[in-house]
């Protein structure tokens, strides 16, 4: 059993510890983390299907250090051999430091640096080391003196699922459009689902493949599936078993509109590349939506002010006055939730919120605002 840390931004970490617990994880939840333990099936397991987790990590060692030869010394008493070959790339590629006393990033990426690299050479006896092979990135997180050593298990972050035909301006990350998903308590079977704001698809889709119980990794691969110490048999076991929770046939009803032709036109791609033919799309204002549907649930992120491009709208507050208007008007029996940068969301909206959370879209402090 090893110990593995799965990343995830500020605000989600209770969601992304649900996501695990549903995979029958034990959890124990932190700041902006969530650490659980498993074997290398759970590993991929944990990769293949966290739909708001950045990375994750196995964890090394953890210690207390004060000084540099301190961190040289523990990190040379792990195990390091086991996980790195001796031709493997060994990056010390992520550095934080917190109210410790080795502050300096740079040292302590050298240090830690040098103490495998030692480590590696004494137990191959080579005298240097070709990092010509697979890569396993190390990651250093110092934090009231307690050092944690981890390796990044996933690659590039577990928001690249696959399915994004082209960049949009701002698109709003996988795993935040997943968050707010679960955070709504949205269910297919029952609610059906409108972004009016769809930009690309982000959101729609997110919430296609929780309606078809799809493993979001299932399109994409992992950096340690090239690990020596990891063999194939445990990626195989994890991805067959996601291939078969696929629900086949599912029925939901999953809208979404824009005023912009061409972000639509990516959409419609993206959809198609998710293997999610039955979400709709089309070009409509935002004072036209409505639906026939007597009640569901209005998921969105609204242009912010930096990049408000909606016609005939001044500034995002007078687009936050339609919205309210709009939403109470022909949605008076659905539930909303509205992702704004704007504290003051809840005065132009015209109505207090049940909930609202504090989140990051791509570094700007948001809130998302929930009505039920």
């Amino acid at each position: 059993m090893y110990t593995f840390i799965a990343t995830t931004i500020m605000g989600l970490e209770s969601v992304l510890a649900r996501e695990l617990q549903a995979l029958g994880f034990q959890t124990t939840v932190l700041n902006t983390k969530v650490e659980f333990q498993g074997d290398f099936v759970d590993l991929f397991r944990a990769n293949l299907w966290c739909r708001t987790a950045g990375r994750i990590y196995i964890k090394i060692a953890t210690f207390n250090a004060t000084t540099f030869d301190e961190l040289f010394d523990q990190t040379y008493a792990c195990d390091w051999p086991f996980w790195i070959s001796k031709e493997d790339q060994f990056p010390v590629s992520k550095v934080s430091s917190r109210k410790s006393k080795l502050f300096s990033k740079s040292d302590c990426q050298a240090i830690v640096k040098k103490a495998i690299s030692k480590k590696l050479q004494d137990t191959y006896n080579q005298k240097t080391l070709p990092e010509t092979g697979s890569l396993v990135p190390i990651r250093i997180q110092i934090e009231n003196d307690e050092v944690v050593l981890s390796i990044d298990s996933t690659g590039a972050g577990l928001n690249k699922r696959g399915y994004r035909a082209h960049m949009s301006v701002a698109p709003l990350r996988e795993t935040l459009a997943a968050g707010l998903i679960l955070l709504s308590r949205w269910r297919a079977a029952e609610d059906a689902l409108i972004d009016p704001f769809c930009g690309t698809g982000t959101l729609l889709i997110e919430a296609g493949l929780i309606a078809c119980n799809i493993a979001p990794g299932l399109n994409r691969s992992f950096i340690s599936q090239k690990f020596k110490c990891i063999e194939s048999k445990y990626f195989d076991t994890a991805y067959e078993e996601a291939h078969d929770s696929i629900l086949k046939d599912v029925s939901f009803r999953i809208y979404g509109s824009d005023i912009n032709p061409k972000v639509l036109s990516i959409a419609n791609k993206n959809i198609e590349l998710a293997g999610l033919s039955n979400i709709f799309v089309q070009k409509r204002e935002l004072q036209d939506i409505s639906s026939r549907f007597d009640r569901g649930k209005i998921i969105t992120n609204p242009p912010y002010q930096e990049r408000l491009d909606t016609p005939g709208y001044d500034s995002s507050e007078e687009l936050y006055k339609m919205i309210g208007s709009v939403f109470s008007e022909n949605f008076s029996e659905w539930d909303y939730g509205v992702l704004s940068d704007n504290e003051d969301f809840e005065d132009y909206f015209g109505q207090k919120s049940r909930k609202k959370r504090k989140l990051f879209n791509g570094g700007i402090q948001c809130r998302f605002f929930q009505y039920f």
